[in-house]
Order: structure tokens, then C-alpha cells, then sequence
């Protein structure tokens, strides 16, 4: 479930401005959702594999040029698929764990 969770993330990352994968992990942390390079740059490779997202090499002030990834027509498409995806599992997963502050019904209904 988390891959399919970074997934989604990573094209909304993407779609809102094209994207260097420092960048992306940064926006990730700061959501605090732990990505290590190891996890994003395979995740990366499927996504422009698979046709939802291309990349482009820029040159850098400081240091080596640098990839930037931005989202295709196809990952647009995806991208809403994930998104009603994700809507309907919160909607799922509130109607079990109901409107109970810690998620726990009480087995005697108070």
C-alpha cells in the first residue's frame, strides 16, 4: 500500500512543477513521509517506464546537470485514478473506525 501511497504523492509532487529528485524527497520529508534515494530513484525509473512521467537533463550552476522529471499526459491520467483511489479508502476506513477519538468503538456502544 505505501508504494502505491508514494506513487500518487510523487505524481502530484511532479504535476504541480517539474521536478529534480532532492527536490522530491525534500517535499516528501517535509510531509513526513521518510523517502530514501534507494526507494524514490527505482520508483522513478517504473514511473517514466511505464509512460507517466519524462525527464530532462539541465545544466547546474553548481555541479553535475541534473534530471528533472516532469508528469505526461498518461501520469495526469493515472495521477486522478490514484486520487479517487485514495479518496475512497479514507472514506472506507472512516466508515470502520467511526467518528471515535482514538479510532476504538466501545464494545458497549457508550
Amino acid at each position: 500500500m505505501r508504494k502505491g501511497v508514494l506513487e500518487l504523492c510523487i505524481l502530484a509532487i511532479i504535476a504541480e512543477q517539474d521536478a529534480y529528485a532532492s527536490d522530491i524527497i525534500t517535499k516528501l520529508k517535509d510531509a513526513r513521509l521518510i523517502v530514501v534515494e534507494g526507494t524514490l530513484y527505482p520508483l522513478l525509473t517504473r514511473l517514466k517506464n511505464d509512460g507517466l512521467t519524462v525527464y530532462r537533463w539541465e545544466e547546474s550552476k553548481a555541479g553535475p546537470p541534473r534530471k528533472y522529471h516532469q508528469i505526461t499526459t498518461v501520469g495526469l491520467a493515472s495521477l486522478s485514478e490514484l486520487t479517487a483511489d485514495w479518496r475512497g479508502l479514507i472514506k472506507s476506513v472512516e466508515k470502520i473506525i467511526g467518528s471515535h477519538p482514538d479510532g476504538v468503538t466501545d464494545p458497549d456502544g457508550v
